[in-house]
């Protein structure tokens, strides 16, 4: 029964991962018509992933939805706005802040930064530029969340907030510096990472289940995309104040 079920979970996430490599496998046979380098590795490191992917999807069933929602209840339940928001802040901004992508991306546009003479290209400098962009990432993911944490509270229109979201987007966009804008427009993607995602829509969902009123497919759903529009906002700004 148990390998039935493995192999059930190894089954369906290979038919996720089929499409990458029939592309791959096309563009290599068809286009380049030459064999994959090192056919051995590859084949190894593609099996890895078809497991590792079983065993992520596994643990997001088992482990960060259902705390994620028994969190949510559990602080609907306590009848407390101030520790539900303070929850919904300190999730998306200790999710973010540590973000592998997010510090990657911030070191290396410290470092394009640095070469291109708009930041002192000292190491000290380099890193205090790199912290200030992760702690601005962070910080507007918190503060989406907590917006929308409250848009589930009172019955905001979701539409209404994004599209404002995006107006103010392009005002910020007309004004900030243009070696920073396409920073900004990637930083709103980088947060959206594999913690952050399944943490706050259980957060949404167990939120929206446990409000009466609330539907929790209308109302439980779109904290993911304050968490990708505020970033921007907030890293244009961070232009503004160190490039002026």
């Amino acid at each position: 029964m148990i390998l039935s079920i493995i192999l059930k979970k190894l089954k369906s996430s290979f038919t996720d991962l089929l499409p990458i490599i029939l592309v791959i496998a096309f563009f290599q046979i068809i286009v380049l018509r030459q064999p994959l380098p090192q056919m051995g590795e590859v084949l190894f490191g593609g099996l890895l992933v078809v497991i590792g992917l079983t065993l992520f999807i596994q643990g997001l069933e088992m482990g960060l939805f259902p705390i994620g929602e028994a969190m949510a209840h559990a602080l609907a339940r306590k009848g407390s706005l101030f520790w539900l928001l303070s929850f919904a802040f300190a999730l998306g901004f200790s999710t973010t802040v540590a973000e592998p992508a997010l510090i990657a991306v911030a070191a290396e546009a410290a470092e394009i930064a640095g070469q291109g003479g708009l930041i002192d290209p000292s190491r000290d400098s380099l890193n205090q530029y790199a912290f200030g962009l992760r702690m601005s990432v962070a910080f507007s993911v918190g503060l989406a969340i907590l917006i929308g944490v409250m848009r589930i509270i009172l019955g905001w229109p979701v539409h209404y907030l994004i599209i404002g979201g995006y107006v103010v987007v392009m005002l910020m966009t007309s004004i900030a510096p243009k070696e920073i804008i396409g920073i900004a427009y990637d930083a709103g993607g980088v947060t959206t990472s594999t913690i952050t995602v399944p943490l706050v829509a259980a957060l949404g969902v167990g939120l929206a289940s446990t409000i009466r009123g609330r539907n929790p497919l209308v109302d439980g759903f779109g904290l993911i995309a304050f968490a990708s529009l505020l970033p921007m906002i907030f890293v244009m700004g961070y232009g503004l104040i160190i490039f002026r």
